[in-house]
């Protein structure tokens, strides 16, 4: 019998939640409701918790805190709800260390496509060879901080990335030796956010072998493989 996925919705509005929680109880999800970040920490202390929908504004800890603070001690995926539509409140979630972002109001099925893909993610991430809780992994003189999100070189000096191209050498990083598609490296990166294609991966692999690789036109570090993907060559070890 296939284990449905426990979804915990961290919600104060009480429509909003059960709006959530019939429909995803009705796509095969267990559900369960909380409206304070309060209860959060023994709602995971008492069950297994496989993502949190996580309301940004939430009274007493709001959902920022709340997230960059589950995100010190735990690797549940998280994506956040908020009534803003700020570019900055989506960014600051995502350094927190959200998975996912979505604006009210929303379209229950999207939520539905969102908690299924960062899922998907996850899933992808528990397989990885290099399932270690290293802070800090490296490859052919090359240091990567997973805390920090720097790289350094042989030489170690800071290499300049940006986050997306940082997210996408963490990906390679935590799955070396293994061909990524471009759909996979999608949901692991970016998690197929709207107007994001395919062509987008191409363009980051692109922009990271210039600062990596010694000939980017004759990449040695991260392969092209003819109709499946990318791989990632050398072999990663956690400091």
């Amino acid at each position: 019998m296939t284990k449905l996925p426990h979804i915990l919705v961290v919600e104060d509005d009480r429509e909003i939640s059960a709006l959530i929680s019939r429909y995803l109880r009705a796509n095969d999800c267990r559900v369960t409701l909380t409206g304070s970040g309060r209860q959060v920490d023994n709602l995971l202390d008492g069950s297994r918790i496989d993502l949190i929908v996580l309301d940004l504004m939430l009274p007493g800890e709001d959902g920022l805190s709340l997230c960059k603070r589950l995100r010190a001690h735990s690797q549940v995926p998280i994506i956040m709800l908020t009534a803003k539509s700020d570019e900055v409140d989506r960014i600051l979630g995502l350094e927190m260390g959200a998975d996912d972002y979505l604006s009210k109001p929303f379209n229950p099925r999207e939520l539905l496509a969102r908690i299924r893909a960062v899922l998907r993610r996850s899933t992808i991430t528990a397989l990885s060879p290099v399932a270690s809780a290293a802070r800090i992994l490296t490859f052919l003189g090359w240091r990567i901080d997973r805390v920090l999100r720097e790289l350094r070189n042989p030489d170690g000096a800071r290499v300049a990335l940006t986050n997306a191209e940082f997210g996408l050498l963490q990906v390679f990083c935590e799955r070396p030796g293994r061909i990524l598609s471009r759909d996979q490296l999608l949901d692991l990166t970016q998690g197929r956010s709207a107007g994001v294609f395919e062509r987008s991966i191409d363009i980051l692999v692109s922009r990271l072998r210039r600062k990596i690789e010694n000939d980017p036109h004759h990449p040695n570090i991260i392969k092209t493989v003819r109709s499946g993907g990318y791989l990632f060559t050398p072999m990663v070890e956690p400091a």
